[in-house]
């Protein structure tokens, strides 16, 4: 009889003991799968990437994956936290709690990192957040070409090193405005039409681009704007297809122009694979045709959309009728003067960033082979001779890391400062090569314009385009009537217009369409 609550008590302290170490397990376990997910939280967000143009990504089109591995690996380490927090109440061992170890990875270390990841955390959300980047040297803006349709086409001078594909972002940075702010647009032209110009397109839809519009109405001759960028993808991979089938609400055509730009460029010069491009895009008003003429870049090349295959559909969702011509407003340009603070948009490594970006690598691994080894030999080995003890595993860390950080930024701020050398040399000529303008587009500047807008190239566009007044495309219909073996469709625009359009080709009714979405999310 006595022996009976003696074996159950037993039990119990086995099976306490053994679920505790179950639920120790557990928590070690979820901070193991959490430093899994912190080894990938920056792939998908490293700008001028070299591992993401091997899977076909880009930083714009693989931020959600940073979001998710992001909340994901604080969920675990949090939960990893209170896991071990719980562990050591029911086994009496809070001390640890304040334990550093010598030899193993101490646990203040560990409360403190969870801290600061939780306030990172919070302050990612949205409505917390707030955009701050480190400042860039001024870029030299060359002219802003504003629209009737509260949109603005900024031109700025470039390095003809500087190559980017279609649908590239760039990040602006107006100090007039706010110092702190920096916003992603739309890259609109093309390095291949234009090799000396870069532009973008900002639309009137909030306080800052309000500002900015102000600014530009003012009589200003000189307007300070820093850029990073552009970021876009390694390839123009939708070119490949037969025709394309570009869907676009509002601004969302931004990315399009971009793609139109090259598709002219490469049927000026013969290329071979020209695919036919139907676009079809949805404006709220009349005046947000004018974003068309964007169509056509503002630089005095000769082009020749002729022998482009090219069919608009612009569907006009609230005006049931064209406007009369009197109530239409002409696109100003304004041009802006040259400063000596200005330089050209030019890559951080130069014209041959591949081969800098190996220098990088290669002269960063040794280097840190070499200093590892001088550490090593003449700091730790005698400590642990004189100790005859192992040297603490945290300082062995933390002096990984050091030297890591320390040779990259070496050997990188040393290429950078010769490329940046290189780049001002380069930007000097932008001085004397600039011809003196009027900063508003009035008097001859306007007969410019107006000239542009009876060029042959304009006229050729306006024949292209079919305009319906106060109706929606039928986006079914369209795409059904595709015809060919092979047709890239694109869409950008509102998320009901993406879904939409993404589930008329995965419906199975039409084997040759082959869709792909444009969206940003910053």
């Amino acid at each position: 009889m006595d022996s009976h609550p003696k074996q159950h008590a037993q039990f119990n302290i086995f099976w306490r003991t053994r679920w505790q170490a179950k639920f120790r397990s557990i928590s070690l376990r979820l901070g193991y799968v959490g430093n899994i997910c912190w080894a990938f939280l920056f792939f998908p967000v490293t700008r001028g990437s070299s591992i993401l143009p091997l899977v076909g990504l880009t930083s714009e089109s693989s931020i959600k994956y940073h979001i998710w591995l992001g909340h994901v690996s604080t969920i675990l380490f949090a939960a990893h936290t209170v896991g071990y927090i719980i562990y050591w109440a029911m086994t009496d061992q809070m001390a640890q709690l304040l334990q550093w170890s010598r030899d193993w990875v101490p646990n203040v270390a560990g409360e403190i990192a969870i801290v600061f990841a939780l306030a990172m955390w919070v302050t990612s959300f949205p409505r917390i957040r707030r955009k701050m980047f480190e400042s860039r040297q001024s870029a030299r803006l060359v002219s802003a070409r504003i629209l009737p349709c509260d949109t603005v086409e900024l031109n700025f001078s470039k390095s003809e090193g500087l190559n980017y594909n279609p649908t590239s972002i760039m990040f602006l940075n107006v100090p007039s405005i706010s110092k702190f702010q920096w916003h992603p647009f739309t890259v609109t032209s093309c390095c291949n039409m234009e090799p000396d110009k870069l532009s973008v397109v900002i639309k009137r839809e909030g306080s800052w681009s309000l500002k900015l519009f102000q600014e530009l109405s003012s009589p200003v001759d000189h307007l300070k704007v820093s850029v990073e960028g552009p970021y876009g993808p390694s390839s123009s991979h939708f070119l490949r297809h037969e025709s394309l089938v570009m869907v676009s609400g509002g601004s969302g055509i931004s990315p399009f122009v971009s793609i139109i730009r090259e598709i002219i460029f490469r049927s000026q010069n013969g290329s071979l694979n020209v695919p036919r491009v139907l676009l079809v895009c949805a404006f709220k008003n009349s005046a947000d045709l004018a974003i068309l003429d964007l169509l056509i870049p503002i630089s005095g090349a000769p082009i020749q959309t002729s022998k482009m295959q090219l069919q608009i559909e612009a569907y006009v969702t609230r005006n049931k009728e064209q406007p009369s011509i009197d109530s239409q407003k002409l696109i100003q340009t304004v041009w802006f003067k040259a400063d000596q603070s200005d330089s050209l948009i030019s890559p951080a490594l130069g014209p041959n960033n591949w081969l800098w970006l190996g220098a990088i690598i290669s002269s960063s691994f040794v280097v840190f082979l070499l200093f590892l080894g001088i550490v090593t030999r003449y700091y730790i080995y005698p400590i642990e001779q004189n100790t005859n003890e192992t040297y603490n595993f945290s300082f062995c860390s933390l002096w990984d890391m050091f030297l890591v950080f320390t040779c990259i930024l070496l050997v990188s701020s040393v290429i950078f400062l010769l490329c940046k050398k290189q780049n001002a040399r380069e930007g000097k000529q932008i001085q004397n090569s600039d011809v003196p303008t009027p900063t508003n587009s009035s008097g001859s500047w306007f007969n410019v314009a107006d000239m542009e807008l009876e060029s042959l190239p304009h006229q050729s566009l306006v024949r292209a385009t079919n305009v319906h007044f106060g109706a929606r495309p039928d986006l079914k219909k369209v795409l059904l009537e595709c015809t060919g073996s092979d047709v890239g469709v694109l869409v950008c625009g509102p998320r009901k217009m993406r879904h939409e359009v993404a589930k008329i080709c995965s419906s199975g009714l039409a084997e040759n369409l082959h869709f792909e979405s444009i969206s940003f999310n910053w």
